[in-house]
């Protein structure tokens, strides 16, 4: 999706996100808890979330003990998030991935982009799957769809206009490929799923 209209149209549904802060904190505690015997959390202190939207996960980190940053390009998105994490000590910034994060290189122990990269062009997702990997010391997780598919999803997802259908197709060699053929990009992936129709995508950063 070309960035100027994607910016327009989460501004435009950020409303809507809203609606489901609650509903999308309780899926992320739930897969926190799921992948703890996977991946050791308590090794690392500052994460931050790149495109964080209403900033429900940004919620569960900070609750968890985790220094959060949340960076995301659409400002309506920020102003729920500021709003719903009100007392919570979270570092919201409006920012873009694909331009650059205005952070120095390994800023922060995890990098985590949730449901970002399958809305992006291939080349975007490249520069994405840059970006996150410059500025995480540890480890780069992408929290994304898997090949699994409903109709309500595919529906939507057709009508916000993004890669969808593709990146669902090719996300994990796509990853692998970016580890093998780009210097700055990852040294490992590997996948664990984390829903019916979800996955963390664990990449480590070079």
């Amino acid at each position: 999706m070309e960035k100027k209209k994607s910016k327009g149209l989460f501004n435009r549904i950020a409303p809507v996100y809203g609606l489901f802060f609650s509903f999308q904190k309780n899926v992320f505690r739930r897969i926190l808890d799921q992948v703890s015997g996977e991946v050791d959390f308590r090794k690392w202190t500052s994460i931050i979330d790149v495109g964080c939207g209403t900033g429900a996960l940004c919620g569960v980190l900070v609750e968890e003990g985790f220094t959060v940053t949340g960076v995301e390009p659409a400002e309506k998105m920020l102003d729920i998030a500021r709003r719903k994490t009100a007392g919570q000590k979270i570092t919201f910034l409006e920012g873009d991935a694909l331009v650059g994060l205005p952070f120095p290189d390994k800023s922060f122990d995890v990098a985590i982009a949730s449901y970002v990269a399958h809305g992006l062009q291939p080349e975007d997702r490249q520069k994405l799957y840059r970006e996150m990997s410059r500025v995480a010391r540890e480890l780069v997780i992408v929290h994304d769809y898997n090949r699994e598919r409903s109709l309500l999803t595919s529906i939507a997802e057709w009508m916000e206009g993004g890669d969808y259908f593709r990146f669902i197709q090719q996300a994990e060699q796509e990853m692998k490929d970016c580890a093998s053929e780009m210097s700055n990009c990852f040294s490992e992936v590997r996948v664990i799923r984390v829903g019916p129709r979800a996955s963390w995508y664990l990449c480590i950063p070079k």
